[in-house]
């Protein structure tokens, strides 16, 4: 049995939304005590008097969480001013918090900290797991710490979750665990049971013309493309169009036709590199890539279709959805579609949460090793047997 609830407040007060947020908790949980929690706020809250709030409502509880761009949840759809809270309740899952710190000294030992942390709490290591994360994204490449998190996880182990904002202000992204505010930090919780799983990841946004090799790279200051300079390769497709949030591109890392998205933050016209928010992999095969507002919001009713047609069991317990910062920002007034697009799919007995993020954390639509994703909706379905 997996119970699911979710609370969520728009009252600008930090006390008043905390508290509505734990009575709507209450009100579904039925007496039952909730495991683990996560708690998503926007960015002007009195983060220590929440937590200390639902750590006092929910003694023992493992909880983690972060600052978002904005919130999503099934009660208040989108929102931008908001706190959200989802709780987890479950017999035969075994759900543990673990936490890092100090990410951009060295995201390897971080990144095993958490993992260990967690890990030495469950008792049964034979069961399928799964690994939710909000971690950083100012101090330190997310790839680093995708990176990381497989090497102690194992790679076989899914990885889902997002980077914490701060509403496009890129100046302190917070991260929670327990009741402990930080920031250079990895909270995570691992999930360890008889559950079932499914995901969906989509972008909307499509490759135009040729493919290009990645020739000349360091981390995510790409170079050369074909031996030429990387602006030389947007100029060529875009003309005299810089490269933006608009026009990211869509990397390939083998000859199947899925690929994750790099979003470019800042070019240099003597050197003619481009540097993106995150690690480029030397070798890889990319593509600039183009979406209309339409096509970014199919993008969400596709990555929910995915998740629902590959979901293994009758009906999931519960939805999680991680989309862009930079998706809200092209999309402006239309944000609010793209949650409308997701639930249209969902029954409305499904608790959902979710939140905009820096970079969104997942493995692609086939499977195999977690990735980091800009710019794409992913959707996570979670349910038991």
């Amino acid at each position: 049995m997996l119970n699911v609830v979710v609370g969520h407040s728009n009252d600008p007060d930090s006390l008043a939304a905390i508290t509505e947020v734990i009575e709507q908790c209450q009100d579904n949980l039925g007496g039952k005590f909730p495991q683990a929690g996560i708690l998503f706020a926007a960015i002007d809250f009195d983060y220590a008097l929440i937590l200390q709030e639902i750590v006092q409502a929910f003694p023992g509880i493992e909880l983690i969480g972060g600052t978002t761009d904005a919130e999503i949840s099934s009660l208040l759809k989108f929102q931008q001013d908001s706190i959200a809270l989802m709780l987890f309740c479950a017999d035969e899952i075994e759900i543990y918090a673990g936490l890092g710190r100090n990410l951009s000294k060295d995201p390897i030992l971080a990144t095993k900290q958490a993992v260990e942390q967690a890990k030495s709490k469950i008792k049964n290591q034979a069961l399928t797991q799964l690994c939710l994360t909000f971690p950083e994204s100012l101090t330190v490449d997310g790839v680093a710490i995708v990176e990381g998190l497989k090497l102690a996880l194992g790679k076989d182990i899914p990885i889902f979750g997002g980077l914490t904002a701060d509403q496009w202000k890129f100046e302190k992204t917070y991260q929670f665990f327990q009741t402990e505010i930080l920031h250079d930090a990895v909270p995570l919780l691992i999930f360890s049971g008889k559950f079932l799983f499914s995901q969906g990841v989509a972008s909307g946004w499509h490759p135009l013309g040729k493919k290009g090799k990645v020739t000349k790279v360091d981390k995510n200051i790409l170079y050369e493309i074909d031996g030429k300079p990387a602006l030389d390769f947007y100029h060529h497709y875009l003309g005299g169009l810089s490269p933006s949030g608009e026009y990211p591109l869509a990397v390939f890392e083998s000859e199947a036709e899925e690929f994750y998205m790099r979003a470019p933050s800042i070019h240099d016209i003597k050197t003619g590199s481009i540097t993106f928010l995150g690690e480029v992999p030397a070798d890889t095969f990319v593509q600039i890539a183009q979406a209309s507002r339409d096509e970014i919001l199919g993008a969400a009713k596709t990555s929910i279709l995915n998740a629902l047609n590959n979901y293994p069991g009758k009906q999931p317990d519960t939805a999680l959805f991680f989309s862009c910062a930079a998706r809200r920002l092209l999309l402006g007034t239309r944000t609010i579609e793209e949650y409308q697009l997701a639930q249209e799919c969902l029954t409305e007995s499904i608790p959902g949460c979710g939140f905009y993020t820096h970079g969104e954390i997942s493995p692609l639509n086939g499977g195999g090793e977690t990735r980091l994703h800009h710019e794409t909706f992913v959707t996570l379905l979670i349910g038991m047997h």
